[in-house]
């Protein structure tokens, strides 16, 4: 009786999390997923390995999904990542161009029904350049959450006008370095000051945010010419849940983290 009884506490451990049922499929939590990079070299046409000798190869790594029990929703999740969804460029064609150096991911969060990920690729042409894509999936539906699901709408000026503050405050200081270490014309330094100005963190920038054990990261793309790219702001201003509360919406996807 002692042994059916430790038995069934086990059980019960492994299918509730944070108080709440976790549906238990061959053995796997399913408030998560399982992620297994695939890589792969590409390998490029002897045409432009000729013409451009330093770039014969390019890296590719990315996700392989699995480990969900509802099908639908995986099946709905592969769909929002499949390979070309994440710049707009198939294998073939990062083959057949030669500005691919490198293609990967990072998964920020992976638990809570939550799947947090942050795909980068970085390559050459005129000059080198990155980008990066990020995607932020609730578990229980397969899609993408929007601001609306997290956050109170009625909170939307209030919040991006608290992120605006840290955003303010990072070009506040890269114009107070700019001026001392700036080789730039004064015509020119001041164009970009004013163009730095004129920067603001709105309710429209709340749609790109990551989500950590923590707290949020809210994201900013300043978009500024690869020429004046180092006073670029760093665009990532992190915020605990507790200091969010009043902005989350309790019956939202994560709504489980106010406190």
């Amino acid at each position: 009786m002692q042994r059916l009884i430790l038995v069934f506490l086990a059980v019960l451990a492994l299918t509730t999390y944070a108080g709440q049922p976790i549906r238990v499929s061959a053995g796997l939590l399913q408030d998560r997923l399982i992620v297994r990079p695939r890589r792969i070299v590409l390998v490029r046409s002897a045409k432009l390995a000729k013409q451009f000798p330093d770039r014969k190869t390019a890296t590719v790594t990315y996700p392989v999904i699995s480990g969900l029990g509802d099908r639908a929703v995986l099946r709905r999740i592969r769909s929002l990542l499949d390979f070309k969804n994440i710049f707009d460029y198939s294998l073939q064609e990062y083959r057949d161009d030669a500005w691919l150096s490198e293609f990967s991911y990072t998964v920020n969060y992976n638990r809570n029904f939550l799947f947090d990920i942050t795909f980068n690729q970085n390559g050459v042409a005129a000059y080198p350049d990155d980008q990066s894509k990020h995607f932020l999936i609730n578990l229980k539906n397969g899609r993408i959450i929007k601001a609306a699901d997290a956050f109170l709408v009625d909170k939307f000026g209030a919040l991006a006008a608290l992120v605006d503050q840290k955003l303010q405050a990072e070009l506040k200081e890269i114009t107070t370095e700019a001026k001392v270490t700036s080789n730039l014309e004064a015509t020119e330094f001041q164009s970009i000051v004013e163009g730095l100005e004129q920067m603001k963190f709105g309710p429209e920038h709340l749609e790109d945010f990551e989500v950590g054990a923590q707290g949020i990261t809210f994201l900013y793309d300043a978009g500024l010419p690869h020429a004046i790219q180092a006073f670029e702001p760093e665009g990532r201003y992190f915020f605990s849940y507790s200091e969010l509360t009043p902005y989350l919406n309790p019956t939202g996807p994560l709504g489980q983290f106010v406190r």
